[in-house]
């Protein structure tokens, strides 16, 4: 019979076992798994191998994901590995011994799980599926450079997951009559260094796993520029494309109403992301100023200037991207002139980033958008691509470059990439054949773990996501600042401001790499976690 069957019918479950051990039981088939998982409260242990072949590794992350809806300490002994669902991910040196092995592990070996984790390799083989889930991929980078910083394991723990998650289901009112819910998410990463902050997206593939990851993300980039946020996200499951002008406004409204509670200046401030713009912000700090009866702009960042909003904010993102790549230029030792830039991507960051730099004299010889790419060896007037999507509404057709293949066109030599789109555009799939020196992040998360690895092997220099597309949530905190002093600069004030802080965050980037002897990512990752743990370490916990 089935031990998880035998558990059941001897009445074992919440409150029949001490808290102080924990279950652990041999799987015969994935729906076992889901029993015990419903116990909850207590550590899990199990065992599979290759008499259990209906559990295996995305069966162990999908134990994961579940472990952070039920909070307990879940290890999983997995063929001859280990993987600890609680303590970080990745095979595990042979012990010769299985957990699950005995049919009561103690508590206590929670704490010899801890010391193994610091041990661990947090790069292990992946299925696609799994490498290209934003989520894990962050909590492995993490858990790398909380390895590398010797953090304590009550900390690692901290900040590992996020404080809070919200999911609100929306009812809008539609405009042929019909009602329609929508899913909705607020991730709130951490408060350590001051009020959340990030985006707001509209897209069908959000989902709470990439929310999560973004939340995470922009507490790292925030650390990273060294300003006083910490990180969240938010997201609505639609086709904002599919929707009129009225149906985005009473969502918007709705959304906004059901997060009056964990928003404002001082909690967690929302700005744009894809799918949200000027206008979408206009309407949330609206509706959070009629429940407070008061304006309030500092609410939300990148509003329209004439609602406080901060000149330059649009071209922020952009500016810090063409800022990072100069310095990298200058740290290579490589010049302008000459320079071969592919910008995947061509809505407010790739477009903004690409005119930037062709007005620095960088040469543009590539664009890839997601309806085809244009390609052109002598560089392609940006100026005259932006007047020809602006008229025709796409970059196809653009007289001035050749059609060309998107997949191609992104392995083509150059000295600069940028994915300026979405997640998960180099893999394990292309990053073997991409043929730049340098790869300069500015969507989020568009790099996956494993083709870092492929990356680092052919010595591509990164400028990582933390880092070059912080410019956005710069010049938003420049939004919030003049918000609350009610006194707005000019827009040569805002870029000199922003030019300062990204220099400075590069040459911090570097000097953490150079010193630790890790690459540009991990190091981000490292000064960013060092600076999160100390702010919470100085602030102490309340009990």
């Amino acid at each position: 019979m089935d031990r998880v069957q035998s558990l059941e019918s001897s009445g074992t479950g919440r409150g029949d076992l001490s808290p102080k051990h924990c279950i652990s039981v041999r799987y015969e088939s994935a729906e076992s798994v889901r029993r015990v998982i419903g116990y909850g409260r207590y550590p899990l242990a199990f065992d599979a191998n290759d008499r259990n072949p209906t559990l295996n590794i995305p069966m162990a992350m999908w134990i994961r994901r579940a472990w952070r809806r039920t909070g307990s300490p879940l290890v999983c002994a997995v063929g001859n590995g280990l993987y600890s669902t609680g303590l970080g991910y990745g095979p595990k040196e042979k012990t010769g011994e299985l957990m699950a092995t005995e049919s009561l592990v103690p508590a206590t070996e929670r704490k010899e799980a801890t010391e193994r984790r610091k041990t661990q390799t947090f790069f292990p083989q992946m299925s696609f599926e799994q490498e290209t889930n934003p989520w894990d991929a962050q909590e492995a980078r993490f858990d790398y450079a909380a390895k590398k910083l010797n953090l304590d394991d009550g900390t690692w723990k901290l900040l590992r997951y996020p404080a809070r998650e919200i999911i609100v289901h929306i009812p809008v009112m539609m405009d042929d009559g019909h009602l329609e819910v929508f899913t909705g998410y607020r991730v709130q990463h951490s408060i350590s260094r001051g009020p959340c902050k990030g985006g707001v997206r509209y897209s069908p593939d959000v989902s709470l796993d990439e929310v999560r990851a973004l939340a995470s993300w922009m507490t790292w980039k925030c650390a990273v520029v060294n300003i006083p946020f910490g990180g969240a996200k938010g997201g609505i499951i639609c086709d904002p494309h599919k929707m009129s002008q009225g149906e985005l406004e009473r969502m918007t409204r709705r959304y906004t109403a059901e997060l009056m509670e964990f928003i404002g200046p001082e909690k967690d401030v929302p700005a744009p992301d894809m799918g949200t713009n000027e206008q979408t912000m206009a309407w949330m700090m609206d509706t959070y100023s009629m429940h407070m009866r008061q304006t309030v702009t500092s609410v939300v960042t990148g509003k329209p200037v004439e609602l406080g909003g901060s000149r330059g904010r649009l071209e922020a993102t952009g500016r810090g991207i063409s800022i990072v790549c100069d310095h990298a230029l200058e740290h290579l030792g490589m010049a302008v002139s000459g320079c071969r830039v592919i910008v995947q991507g061509f809505g407010n960051v790739g477009s903004n980033a690409a005119k930037l730099l062709f007005d620095k004299g960088y040469s543009i010889i590539g664009i890839i958008e997601v309806d085809g790419g244009l390609a052109n060896p002598h560089g392609i007037d940006i100026h005259a691509l932006l007047r020809h999507r602006a008229e025709a509404g796409t970059i196809v057709g653009f007289a001035g470059a050749e059609p060309a293949d998107p997949a191609k066109l992104l392995t083509r030599e150059c000295e600069i990439l940028i994915p300026a789109a979405t997640e998960n555009v180099i893999t394990s799939r292309n990053a073997a054949g991409l043929r730049c020196r340098i790869l300069c992040e500015g969507a989020n998360g568009p790099t996956t773990i494993v083709a870092d690895q492929i990356l680092a092997e052919k010595q591509i220099f990164i400028l990582p996501d933390i880092l070059a597309n912080a410019g956005g949530v710069t010049a938003s905190y420049f939004e919030w600042v003049q918000d609350r002093m009610g006194y707005f600069w000019n827009e040569a004030e805002v870029n000199r401001r922003l030019n300062l802080i990204m220099t400075e965050s590069f040459q911090d980037v570097i000097s953490y790499a150079k010193a630790h002897k890790v690459n540009n990512r991990i190091a981000a990752y490292m000064l960013a976690v060092d600076r999160v743990a100390y702010t919470t370490k100085q602030r102490g916990m309340y009990a």
